[in-house]
């Protein structure tokens, strides 16, 4: 299995190209992108859209929460919104990050502008900044 799972998230709330309303059980497969997805993506193909793929192959959210330790990473305002629906929203297919809540060892790493729209992050800086050393983080 996966030792290690390194995600980084969409600004509608995709991992690993699993889209909103991707299964919450699904195993690696080929899944269709959404236009947003895309658009996005464009950044990878000379900002040309047309160049991106539609279709893509895959790790579904079931298959990824199997991983050991899962760590998502995200930097910018255009995430915060997904950020915070990740860690503070419900679990719900709509984000499919937010399985990440579900998982035994997620790490969530943001700057401050992607974490601009938590609510409790005055919560989450204390917690990390008081972490008990045993736990290696």
């Amino acid at each position: 299995g996966v030792d290690l799972q390194l995600l980084g998230i969409g600004t509608d709330g995709h991992i690993g190209f699993n889209e909103p309303c991707s299964s919450l059980a699904s195993r690696t497969r080929i899944k269709t992108l959404t236009e947003q997805t895309r658009v996005d993506n464009a950044r990878f193909f000379d900002g040309d859209v047309e160049q991106v793929p539609h279709h893509v192959i895959t790790q579904g959210i079931g298959t990824i929460l199997e991983a050991r330790h899962l760590v998502l990473l995200a930097t910018g305002e255009g995430k915060a919104d997904a950020v915070a629906a990740t860690v503070e929203g419900p679990v719900a297919a709509v984000c499919p990050a937010s399985a990440l809540q579900l998982h035994r060892h997620a790490t969530v790493v943001v700057d401050e502008a992607a974490a601009s729209k938590l609510k409790h992050a005055d919560y989450f800086r204390y917690t990390f900044a008081n972490k008990p050393e045993w736990q290696g983080i």
